[in-house]
């Protein structure tokens, strides 16, 4: 996997002056951890958007402070929806020694016959897989080959998905990730059992301690 390096510097701006360190093209963030007290940075943020905005929730990056480099996820980003630009970043430091949790995002691949043929309706159960493994073996999402479908109620479960060894699988492996079934069935509400649609997709999250986040208003 790339290594993905973010050049971060020190800041002593907090607050409402952040206004005018993001109008100079700054984007202000945190690092924190459980091996690491919280640091005040920015980025420069028209190069951290590109390289932020191609990132999954589970890819590692290492942020560059004075040649010091940190290990991190992006735990939390801040937008602001209306001028499409990243306010605030939160980034959480891992040991590259350390196996850690985490929810990694997955990736429908494939065409099912059953839904291309037979009209069946696919259906998510899980939008994402809870992994333990080391920082550097983290996925950034976990492809589900759905043409294994190839009739209305056949269904793909944890077990039947194949990720690296180096990757530990921690979801019940009986619990159905995506199944393909009849329309009419769909239509009357009446799912598959074991194949309900999740309420709406969560943010991962990560079975980490959470340090202490910068008191900041915009």
């Amino acid at each position: 996997m790339e290594k993905v390096i973010l050049k971060a510097e020190k800041r002593d701006v907090i607050g409402k002056q952040l206004r005018a360190l993001r109008r100079a093209g700054k984007l202000p963030a945190v690092i924190y951890g459980r091996h690491t007290d919280p640091i005040i940075v920015s980025l420069d943020a028209h190069s951290a958007s590109l390289v932020l905005g191609r990132l999954t929730s589970s890819s590692l990056v290492t942020v560059d402070l004075d040649g010091k480099e940190y290990p991190a996820l992006v735990r939390e980003k801040q937008r602001d929806y209306i001028k499409n630009r990243l306010l605030h970043v939160d980034f959480l430091t891992v040991s590259l020694t350390e196996t850690l949790r985490a929810s990694v995002a997955v990736n429908l691949v494939g065409v099912s016959a059953a839904v291309k043929d037979y009209n069946a309706v696919l259906v998510v159960n899980l939008q994402s897989l809870e992994v333990e493994c080391l920082p550097a073996d983290l996925p950034e999402r976990i492809d589900v080959d759905i043409s294994v479908l190839a009739r209305p109620g056949e269904g793909i479960r944890v077990r039947d998905i194949k990720v690296s060894d180096k990757v530990q699988l921690l979801d019940d492996p009986d619990t159905m990730v995506a199944v393909a079934t009849f329309a009419k069935v769909e239509e009357e509400g009446a799912g598959v059992p074991g194949a309900e649609v999740a309420p709406g997709e969560a943010e991962p999250e990560l079975a980490v301690e959470r340090g202490k986040k910068e008191d900041e208003e915009e």
